[in-house]
């Protein structure tokens, strides 16, 4: 995973973890003090529209590591960090569906049921997140050539994985006379 990933996936995971608890906290923890407020307090209309905004953020960013590392990872992936993802992995789905259908659910026992929901998994997200990176920062990290941003670009992406057609990238210069010859013999 790249920095650039890495970071996109922090970043839009804390910004909508912060905001879903504060929205959170304001909707069912304050008290309007006003019997006919629609809200309880004055920046949950704001916090609510920061969730909205940031969530997408963040499903675009694990739009973006899905093949490269969250399917090659629970494909073949190293065991430190893995059960970790895979719960975090399996929480996601429900916990983006139940914020879409939050927005288009209108009876009121279903949106309550679909709101409790949302709000568990999206916990779980965080925690699981937090997790997963205290057990992966325990683990060793190797040093390849094809982990930068333009990895895909160098074959290195698709090489690992196997499976993915090459797309007419450029293959790799060799970096011994050694290697030439044997690349050479190959073709």
């Amino acid at each position: 995973m790249s920095s650039f990933e890495r970071w996109s996936v922090w970043i839009s995971a804390v910004l909508t973890t912060v905001t879903g608890i504060g929205l959170f906290w304001s909707k069912y923890f304050l008290d309007a003090g006003d019997p006919w407020s629609v809200v309880n307090h004055p920046l949950q209309p704001w916090v609510l529209k920061a969730h909205i905004v940031s969530a997408p953020l963040l499903v675009f960013a694990l739009g973006m590591i899905a093949l490269r590392h969250i399917w090659k990872h629970f494909r073949n992936g190293p065991s430190q960090g893995r059960r970790s993802g895979i719960i975090t992995g399996l929480v996601t789905v429900p916990m983006i569906l139940s914020g879409y259908l939050i927005q288009a659910v209108t009876h009121t026992a279903w949106l309550q049921a679909i709101a409790i929901s949302h709000i568990a998994l999206g916990l779980a997200f965080g925690f699981g997140l937090s997790l997963h990176q205290l057990f992966v920062s325990q683990r060793p990290r190797p040093s390849h050539a094809s982990d930068g941003p333009a990895a895909h670009l160098q074959g290195g992406a698709e090489a690992e994985l196997g499976r993915l057609p090459s797309l007419g990238a450029r293959p790799r210069r060799a970096s011994s006379p050694a290697e030439a010859e044997a690349a050479a013999g190959r073709e």
